[in-house]
């Protein structure tokens, strides 16, 4: 697996039984991340990794498309909210999309939803940048 992510690209791989698979590109002056399958206490630290190794190659906003995660725990919250802080301070930000089921549900207990901007679909994430 390649870290950091900061080219376009797709990274990790369900298929090999990993637990998350990252792809990235470029589009509207912001850096989207599509992620698929879990972030937990294993995949969050390489997750976090990658979010920073994208601000360090310059970039400052992040769309984080969720329609495929499946699952957030709290790991993947505070990992979500380090990166977040750091991107702040940096006069970033951070916009998500696609969150569906029990991530959609994680947020909205979390009190996520309230703190950064979401929106249905990475068209309309896009759009307000």
């Amino acid at each position: 697996m390649r870290l950091p992510f900061c080219e376009e690209g797709v990274y990790g791989g369900l298929d090999r039984g990993e637990t998350m698979e990252i792809a990235t590109r470029k589009e509207s002056g912001a850096a989207v991340v599509s992620v698929k399958g879990r972030i937990d206490a294993v995949t969050a630290p390489e997750f976090e990794k990658g979010l920073l190794a994208l601000m360090a190659g310059g970039d400052s906003t992040l769309v984080l498309n969720f329609n495929g995660l499946e699952y957030i725990s709290s790991a993947g919250l505070r990992s979500i909210l380090s990166t977040a802080k750091q991107l702040k301070a940096k006069d970033g930000k951070m916009l998500f999309a696609g969150l569906q089921g029990p991530v959609k549900d994680v947020f909205k207990i979390s009190g996520f939803g309230s703190i950064f901007k979401i929106f249905d679909t990475e068209e309309e994430a896009l759009r307000q940048i």
